[in-house]
């Protein structure tokens, strides 16, 4: 199979239900006759015959129209640019740039967003969207056969968080992104008569193939909800009608925290029915060992967490049959090669679930097909980002008992004070684990003698409420009994939320920017 397939559902597949949204069901054969016709008055408003890897910035809500304006995308031979409906006008004007979208295409109020960046830059915004009648008329050369896609196109250019500089544009070909599918389908076991309740957005890999692509190339149903809501939420997943739930551990979090407010009956409904779904994944940041735990607890259902980033696509995951361990990110998929070097030797720690040190630790390298191909127009980036064709992720991790934990990314949560060095992910979960603290982020501050020291922004549960300036009493000395005295942070603050990107991911920068950096010494120097 390739990955034409995905944009060629089998002619038996026409009457089966793609795409529900707002009450609305869309079957495959629409979605193939839709994203045709608008493949072929792209083409027509282009004036040519094949987009050849023109790029394509669209903006729109996650649904329908946005399957359909990817596809037909993708049929054109273009490279799909998805951009973020909650981003702000400069950054969305940033990603514009940067990949030289030479269209814009835009649905509904979200999409009419774009309507001042293309004039500004001169190109055409295309509005789609509110069924065949509302797209134009197609001309006499639409009916041209639309070009052959290859494995080695290019199809999509996604951006980076921008986690450690400027975003970047991360390149796949229809290849990779078939490799990424099929390694996921197999994994976790996705069937024809899977529905999935899509909550993600579709600007990233866990939003656009592990929620989208698998299971429309399965034959699956996805589900769009609309704006998140917890209490919604649940309904849908004690409906007996979903088998599948993808979410970053902030979503689980909040449905705790719903579950906890309830009324014991919806309570006992809402347990019995999440608990009776095929597959719950966590993934994108890492999943408290609490939030792990509680939901096991309430609904008799360990969460799946695995391994990605927009480079590589999934790269670990726990078993979907087999033991599944909190904290851990698991095992390789198929078809990813893995392993742990030590940056300043080179040398290999491990490779796949063969350790060749106790409890090696280093960073992880993956090389496999559905790795990316290079850096949008960042060649230098792009070589740097590879050392003997593996990819370089930034992550250290260590291998246990044939199993990856994540200790968290080199430049921002490994932290470097007197010598030694820290897992900022270490002292989170211990952190989370108080019962007056919801969630925290650990960072380094930077200090003229020590390097960095240890400070944490910590988000307390509203009944605990400590006062701000008593959560440094409180926590310190509950910290410096678990800890070792050069992991105890140094430095905190009390906040209302942490600053997060729209995948739920902490931002590091941000948060370092709650503190006034060389405002309270060193009290105590690590050791």
């Amino acid at each position: 199979m390739t990955t034409s397939t995905l944009l060629h559902p089998p002619s038996e597949w026409s009457a089966r239900v793609a795409v529900l949204q707002d009450g609305a069901s869309y079957t495959y054969g629409e979605l193939r006759t839709r994203s045709r016709l608008r493949a072929r008055q792209l083409l027509a408003s282009a004036g040519t015959a094949d987009l050849d890897g023109a790029r394509v910035g669209f903006l729109m809500a996650p649904g329908f129209e946005y399957v359909v304006t990817q596809w037909a995308i993708w049929r054109a031979r273009g490279i799909a640019v998805p951009l973020c409906p909650d981003h702000p006008g400069r950054e969305l004007e940033y990603v514009i740039d940067d990949a030289d979208c030479s269209v814009l295409v835009g649905a509904g109020e979200t999409g009419r967003r774009l309507e001042d960046p293309a004039r500004d830059r001169g190109i055409p915004f295309r509005s789609v969207g509110g069924g065949p009648e509302g797209e134009p008329a197609p001309r006499a050369s639409d009916a041209l056969s639309l070009p052959r896609l290859s494995a080695e196109r290019r199809a999509m250019i996604l951006y980076t968080s921008g986690t450690t500089g400027r975003p970047k544009g991360v390149v796949t070909t229809h290849g990779q992104i078939e490799a990424h599918i099929t390694s996921l389908i197999g994994a976790w076991q996705w069937e024809r008569n899977d529905r999935i309740l899509h909550v993600l957005p579709l600007h990233h890999t866990h939003g656009i193939v592990n929620a989208l692509c698998c299971p429309l190339y399965a034959g699956a149903t996805v589900e769009f909800s609309g704006s998140f809501d917890p209490v919604a939420t649940w309904d849908r997943l004690a409906s007996g009608e979903v088998s599948v739930f993808m979410a970053v551990p902030t979503i689980y979090a909040k449905l705790l925290h719903a579950w906890d407010e309830a009324r014991p009956r919806r309570r006992t409904k809402w347990s019995r029915g999440a608990g009776a779904l095929r597959l719950l994944v966590s993934g994108s940041a890492a999943l408290p060992v609490r939030v792990f735990e509680r939901w096991e607890e309430i609904t008799g259902h360990r969460l799946l967490e695995r391994y990605g980033m927009t480079e590589i696509g999934m790269g670990l995951s726990n078993p979907y049959d087999g033991e599944r361990r909190p904290g851990s990110v698991g095992q390789p998929l198929p078809g990813v090669e893995l392993r742990l070097v030590r940056p300043a030797t080179a040398r290999v720690l491990a490779e796949g679930v063969e350790a060749f040190e106790p409890d090696a630790s280093g960073e992880i390298q993956v090389r496999g097909p559905m790795v990316f191909s290079e850096y949008w127009r960042r060649p230098q980036e792009t070589e740097a980002a590879f050392v003997d064709g593996w990819f370089r992720t930034g992550d250290e991790a260590v291998l246990e008992d044939g199993y990856y934990r994540i200790l968290g990314r080199r430049s921002v949560d490994i932290l470097k004070s007197g010598g030694y060095k820290i897992s900022a992910v270490e002292i989170e979960e211990l952190l989370r684990s108080h019962p007056a603290v919801r969630d925290c982020a650990v960072v380094g501050l930077p200090d003229e003698d020590w390097g960095e020291r240890v400070a944490a922004a910590v988000v307390p549960e509203p009944d605990a409420s400590p006062p701000p300036d008593a959560i440094e009493a409180l926590l310190e000395p509950w910290v410096r009994e678990r800890l070792a005295r050069y992991k105890v942070p140094r430095a905190w603050r009390c906040v209302e939320d942490l600053p997060r990107n729209a995948m739920g991911k902490v931002q590091k920068p941000a948060v370092l920017a709650l503190f006034d950096v060389g405002a309270q010494p060193l009290r105590t120097p690590p050791g």
